[in-house]
This record gives C-alpha cells, structure tokens and sequence, in this order.
C-alpha cells in the first residue's frame, strides 16, 4: 500500500510516541493488562492514520470531453447555483463530501491550464452544510480547456485544518494527476457551464480520476 507524503511525518510522530509511552509503562512495571490495552490501542491508532493517509494506484482514462470526480466521496449536492467569486453567473455546482475513511487525495477533473487560483481563511462547519462552500476555509481553482472553464474548490471540514494545493496560477494540469490532498475529512465542489450533461446522482459514490461526473 502507498502512503501518501502528507502522512508521512503525522506517521512516523505517532510511532515514536507510542514506542515511548509503551517502554516508559514497561519500565515503571504497570499492570500487564494495561500494558497490552495501550499497545492494542497505539497499534489500531497507527493502522486508521496508515489508512487515512493511503494512496492507491488508479489507471486513468483521459477523454476531453469527460469531467471526472476530483475526489473520493459521496455526491451530497447536484443544483443551480450562482457563483459569485469568479463566473458571477449561474453553474451547475456538484458536491462531494469525503468522509475520514475516503481517500483524500485530490485530482484534477480536466486537462488545462489554470487561469485563476485563490486561498481564502474561513470556518471549519461540517462539510456537508451549505453554507461551508462560501464560510469554510478553501481554495479556487479555475482551469481553462480551450472554449471550456471549469471552476473547483477545496472546502475544509469540521475535522480538517490542512488544505494542500501543489498547484498555482499559470500550470498545466493533467486530467486525473494529483494536485492536492486534505487531511481528515472535507468537501470538493465542481461548478459546471449549464449546458454540461450531469452523469452522477445524489447519494452516489464517486472515486477520484475514476469516476465520470459529467460530459462536455
């Protein structure tokens, strides 16, 4: 299994600890059964931050006319809305809510250049809730495919306080490929042009570079 980079040193932290904390209890001679409740514990709390932080190998089909899942998730919103931060016009905006068991790392839905990158502070609501796409802390991506733009954000969560983007204003950007991660739970949102046919539904599961969100 592949770990991620971000969970790298959150991993090697967490191991250190918990060896000191079981020597340091072995040494002062605490109850035998303690001892091995603590190592039982430490050992499930290393294997969920390996877990968390996994990064599986996927095989990506590029296609120009597909806008795939940026994310692991769930589909917990498909409307109209009015994005105001750049379009300030009407998109289709597509949510996907990734819980702390999904695989965080973010991909890129098309193939492009980015026209317009930005960071904004914010809250930590819970992912899910409306009002986090414009109040949490998160970031804005435009990328530009010839004629075709495609607005996505990184929204943090109430658990997440990390967003990682490795990507700025003037990058090509290849469908699929990594440009960010999240760590412990958190929201990507896809605003589409209106006349992009929409092929996931409400409640549906999505995986990122797998999944076709929409066609063009």
């Amino acid at each position: 299994m592949r770990i991620h980079k971000e969970g790298k040193v959150i991993i090697l932290l967490a191991s250190i600890v918990c060896i000191i904390l079981q020597i340091f209890f072995f040494i002062i001679k605490t109850n035998i059964i303690f001892q091995v409740f603590l190592l039982l514990t430490a050992s499930s709390l290393i294997a969920w931050i390996l877990y968390f932080f996994r990064n599986p190998l996927r095989v990506i089909h590029q296609n120009q006319k597909h806008i795939i899942a940026p994310a692991d998730g769930t589909v917990v919103d498909i409307q109209k809305v009015f994005e105001e931060e750049y379009y300030q016009d009407y998109r289709i905006k597509i949510s996907i809510f990734m819980s702390p068991l999904n695989v965080h790392v973010n991909r890129n839905p098309i193939t492009g250049v980015i026209k317009y990158f930005k960071y904004h502070p914010g809250k930590y609501l819970i992912a899910f809730y409306p009002k986090s796409s414009t109040k949490n802390e998160r970031t804005t991506i435009v990328v530009a495919q010839k004629d075709y733009t495609i607005l996505y954000r990184q929204i943090a969560g109430f658990i997440a306080r990390r967003i990682k983007t490795y990507v700025n204003t003037h990058d090509a950007v290849i469908q699929g490929k990594e440009f960010g991660f999240i760590k412990f739970g958190s929201r990507m949102d896809v605003y589409l042009s209106l006349d992009t046919h929409v092929l996931v539904q409400l409640n549906q599961k999505v995986k990122g570079g797998i999944t076709i969100l929409a066609e063009k």
